[in-house]
């Protein structure tokens, strides 16, 4: 909690106050309950709002906001309780006043606005501008028209749940810094934000800083009871960062963030698999949420790292023994295919289904492997599943369930109830390299004495028939476009995830290059090769 401030609970949706510029006052009488509106007699409506009624409502609902008159605003929306609350809040815990709104050019029901106001706190005031926009809908039993309730009202960068207080800092400012002492800022990394933001409030009050005063975006409590750092929005008064050393790499950072904006909705992390540090991490996507991290996705064939690692340690077969690649395969009375135009080989060997990706060869395998085969081969050698891993920032360890049925054939090829992060996939190449497990970090253990999760590893002579798959799917496998052109000791493995109820799979892809490792998710982008694949080849080739 911060010193001295009061949260603003904003709770189920946020708000903003805004002004009426541009539009003339228009009035109603008191606020009716249910889905808002006000009282008069006006003729029952319906459809989408006119014109007209989209500039009155947004005008009476602007003018109100910007008087500060927090009940009368709240009349003009969809949800007039949760409007008033966080209205009262907005000008209260927030200390946000004397607020001006210019209205843009409405698209239909969609009106955008720019927001241009005060913060005051302690004595110190700082403008505060931003741009917004907000919808009139029709009241589902009122028929007025009215403003949709969205916490992305109050500013684009609030979300379901969070709260806006304004106050001395809950922890100091951080100058967060790379291996080499280049410092990482969000403006240059912009995928670092909630990481920078999420080291600040677990290493803050360690570095030596002293806190500022900001106006600050909270987060709400998570079901397990865990909650997101701080979103700083402004800083009236700036305190002392504390320097934090992280084990990220400028150059790999800058590949990363470039490598995923050729594609919605990816994410992608690089590790150095001689000692587990994290070197890059970076998404694009439209929600803002870490997926490189936290991502809980099916890996598809990407899995197949672990699996033939499952076949070998176990000795039901070895890169050359017998691995036949029929064009299809059941288990459990579910049939199983390949990608289409892969041909069915017979004779084909577990270095040959690998590189080229064949599903069926490892579905053959599922009546042989126990039931929790691929799970102890998961937690036990690649130290995935445990909620063990202390990166240093919230992560999730992977989860590879001993479900048994259908499930056991699916995760094989990574599918059914398997869930990976692209750290998790990242961390499996790793750990396939060298043969030891080394839990990711992104700070140092010794900064906060952490203890890191543990696994046995891989024998020399796994590593050496998985080193020798990976190569040759990059060489001449279904990698080896993507990889082409990459010199030094690489290696790879592509993956597709069938996705209920999305029209394309997810593209997954894992490689590595001498001494860093990289694993990528492009949710809904096809096959490996198509989206994430160029993602991973890309921060090979450049991350250095």
């Amino acid at each position: 909690m911060r010193n001295g401030v009061k949260a603003a609970v904003i709770g189920g949706v946020c708000v903003t106050l805004l002004g009426g510029a541009g539009y003339g006052v228009y009035t109603f009488g008191s606020a009716l309950s249910g889905d808002g509106g006000t009282g008069g007699a006006a003729a029952v409506e319906t459809g989408p709002p006119s014109g007209s009624e989209v500039k009155e409502t947004t005008g009476a609902f602007f003018t109100a906001w910007e008087k500060g008159d927090a009940a009368t605003a709240a009349s003009y929306t969809n949800f007039p309780e949760a409007a008033r609350e966080l209205l009262t809040a907005y000008g209260g815990d927030a200390h946000i006043a004397g607020v001006r709104i210019a209205p843009g050019r409405a698209t239909g029901d969609t009106v955008p606005f720019t927001v241009r106001a005060t913060v005051s706190y302690g004595g110190t005031s700082h403008p505060l501008s931003y741009r917004s926009a907000l919808t009139v809908v029709r009241g589902e039993t009122s028929h007025r028209a009215l403003v949709d309730w969205q916490p992305s009202v109050v500013h684009p960068r609030l979300q379901k749940g969070d709260t806006l207080t304004t106050g001395t800092s809950a922890a100091p400012e951080i100058e967060a810094v790379d291996r080499d002492g280049t410092v990482l800022t969000r403006r240059k990394y912009p995928s670092l934000g909630p990481v920078l933001d999420e080291l600040r409030r677990r290493y803050g009050d360690k570095t030596g800083g002293r806190p500022g005063v900001e106006l600050v975006i909270r987060h709400q409590t998570a079901a397990d009871g865990s909650q997101a750092a701080d979103t700083t929005l402004l800083t009236l008064a700036e305190g002392r960062p504390g320097k934090l050393p992280t084990t990220l790499s400028a150059s790999a950072q800058a590949a990363a963030e470039k490598a995923v904006l050729k594609y919605p909705e990816s994410s992608v992390v690089a590790v150095k698999p001689s000692t587990g540090e994290i070197l890059a991490l970076a998404n694009n996507r439209r929600d803002a949420f870490d997926a490189a991290l936290l991502g809980e996705r099916a890996p598809g064939s990407t899995m197949k790292i672990i699996s033939a690692a499952t076949l070998i340690d176990n000795g039901l077969t070895t890169a050359n023994g017998p691995a036949p690649c029929p064009s299809d395969a059941m288990s459990e009375g579910q049939t199983f295919h390949n990608l289409k135009g892969l041909e069915p080989d017979g004779h084909a060997t577990l270095s040959d289904s690998f590189a080229r990706s064949c599903n069926t060869a490892f579905i053959k395998f599922a009546d042989e492997v126990k039931v929790d085969s691929l799970t102890r081969e998961a937690e036990d050698r690649f130290g995935l599943g445990r909620d063990n891993w202390q990166i240093g920032v919230p992560s999730f360890d992977g989860r590879v369930p001993a479900a048994g049925g259908p499930d056991t054939a699916a995760a094989l090829i990574g599918q059914g109830q398997v869930q990976m992060s692209p750290l998790n996939m990242a961390s499996v190449t790793a750990t396939a390299m060298t043969g030891a497990f080394r839990q990711p970090v992104v700070v140092p253990l010794k900064l906060d004495g952490r203890e890191p999760a543990r696994a046995r590893g891989l024998s020399s002579a796994t590593v050496q028939q998985l080193r020798a798959m990976m190569s040759r799917t990059a060489h001449s496998g279904t990698a080896a476009g993507v990889m082409a052109g990459l010199g030094g000791d690489v290696g790879a493995k592509t993956g597709s995830a069938e996705v209920d109820g999305e029209a394309r799979p997810d593209s997954w892809f894992a490689g590595y290059r001498d001494d860093m490792a990289a694993a990528a998710l492009v949710q809904d982008g096809g096959h490996g090769i198509d989206a994430a694949g160029p993602i991973v080849a890309s921060v090979l080739r450049n991350g250095g």
